[in-house]
């Protein structure tokens, strides 16, 4: 049994106190103090490949990522100890992108599948290719580069065989893509056609590349160039890998 309060007005027996009488759900909810999420792995990688989408290699530092996560440096370093580890981390992120195709009967076509898919993640993310030939460790590069021999040894390849024909695959993958995002950050769209205009004019010099339509995005794009070039590589592939 509750006391009122010395002096307090008596309230008839079932009236709630005024100072409680709205009801639950009419109430507001008291102010709570906004806590930011706990710093992890995921979010630093997270937060590094938008960096370097946005500013590139060189735009990604310590600093940078410390602000983009708004933490100190410091809180950084208790999962990544230098830019270098943040770069693997990234492209192992990029990696994870490529969907690994279901295992068919046909190994050329499952490993163009793999092709397309890659050089497309690598477009998507210029920054990436330049940065392939670093130790390539992560669990989504490696699992992907097993996927890629493995259709390889099915087709026949193996020893020094397969060792060639997995480096021509992604020495081509790489280069393509990194042809492609370079020219595509640091050109204007006419850059092309007034190299292709250059050639044009200057075709007693060039006069194969004149006559070949080098540089001439009429004739050949990026997307048929780069499928040409790849079933010329798995025909060879797919020469090598033959018993004989």
């Amino acid at each position: 049994m509750t006391t009122a309060e010395p002096g307090a007005p008596r309230r008839p027996a079932g009236q709630r106190d005024s100072r409680t009488s709205s009801s639950v759900w009419l109430r507001a909810e008291p102010s709570r103090v906004r806590r930011k999420p706990p710093l992890t792995l995921e979010r630093i990688v997270d937060a590094g490949v938008t960096l370097l989408d946005v500013h590139g290699i060189e735009g990604l530092t310590m600093r940078c990522l410390a602000q983009q996560l708004d933490v100190t440096a410091t809180a950084l370093y208790w999962h990544v100890k230098t830019k270098d580890d943040v770069l693997d981390l990234a492209v192992d992120r990029i990696f994870g992108d490529v969907p690994i195709p279901d295992v068919s009967d046909n190994w050329l076509e499952d490993i163009r599948v793999l092709a397309r898919a890659w050089r497309g993640a690598m477009l998507r993310h210029p920054w990436a290719p330049r940065l392939v030939g670093r130790p390539m460790l992560g669990p989504n590069v490696l699992a992907r580069t097993e996927f890629l021999q493995s259709a390889l040894v099915s087709g026949g390849c193996c020893g020094l065989r397969l060792a060639v024909a997995t480096r021509m695959l992604a020495n081509y993958v790489i280069g393509a893509s990194l042809t492609e995002a370079t020219w595509h950050q640091t050109a204007d769209p006419q850059a092309r056609a007034a190299a292709r205009d250059y050639i044009a004019a200057s075709a007693s010099s060039y006069p194969t590349l004149n006559a070949s339509g080098h540089l001439d995005d009429t004739q050949w794009n990026d997307d048929l160039l780069f499928e040409e070039g790849l079933t010329g590589i798995l025909l060879t592939a797919a020469q090598t890998g033959t018993p004989g």
